[in-house]
């Protein structure tokens, strides 16, 4: 049937053209407004108090107020759903709010830790365990990121051969490379990697 969904045309798809486009779009916002991210400096809480944009976009340079390019994104975005209305069925389960309204208290943004998301569909590739802790995904490395010391530590890397240290049923004891990571999950000191051609990859002791 025409209908059917075939979930291998799916992973080819997301291969090696979308990683490769992931890659760039995750640039793409950096340069839309003229910087790279080792140009931009990290933005504390005291900048924001004096006005400065907590992603650290110049707005004073472009020829476009933060408002405007707000409402125009809003205006001209459509958001992508594999549910129909499933937008409006969630928003009405979510609490009103006003803007202006204060509903966090901002600390910093930093650009030295980059996340790199394959493919727009994908949610689990960045994780906080706590209110320091960060693991996410850069390329082929998983990091871990300490808001308290601002350093990034690498746990994993997926770009080169990966196998097994121990024997179970069903293993690839061969191992793999060049894994393209979907979705990430760290908890109780376990973290576990899913690739997009069905790799799981399980690390303890992070």
């Amino acid at each position: 049937m025409e209908d059917d969904y075939d979930m291998d045309d799916t992973a080819d798809d997301m291969g090696e053209e979308n990683y490769e486009r992931g890659m760039r779009d995750s640039d793409s916002e950096d340069e839309e407004h003229g910087q790279s991210n080792d140009k931009i400096p990290d933005t504390s809480s005291a900048d924001a108090r004096k006005g400065k944009d907590i992603q650290g976009i110049p707005w004073e340079k472009l020829a476009i107020t933060r408002d405007k390019y707000r409402q125009t994104r809003l205006d001209q975005y459509k958001n992508y759903e594999n549910m129909p209305n499933s937008g409006e069925a969630a928003a009405k389960e979510c609490k009103p709010t006003a803007k202006g309204g204060m509903y966090y208290e901002f600390r910093r943004n930093t650009r030295s830790v980059k996340s790199t998301i394959l493919h727009f569909q994908l949610r689990n590739l960045v994780w906080a365990t706590s209110k320091h802790d960060v693991y996410l995904m850069s390329h082929f490395s998983v990091l871990h990121w300490s808001a308290l010391s601002g350093l990034d530590t690498e746990l994993m890397n997926v770009q080169g051969h990966v196998a097994p240290r121990e024997k179970h049923p069903g293993s690839l004891l061969e191992g793999f490379s060049g894994t393209q990571v979907s979705t990430l999950s760290v908890k109780d000191n376990l973290l576990v990697a899913g690739g997009f051609q069905g790799e799981l990859i399980c690390k303890r002791g992070h």
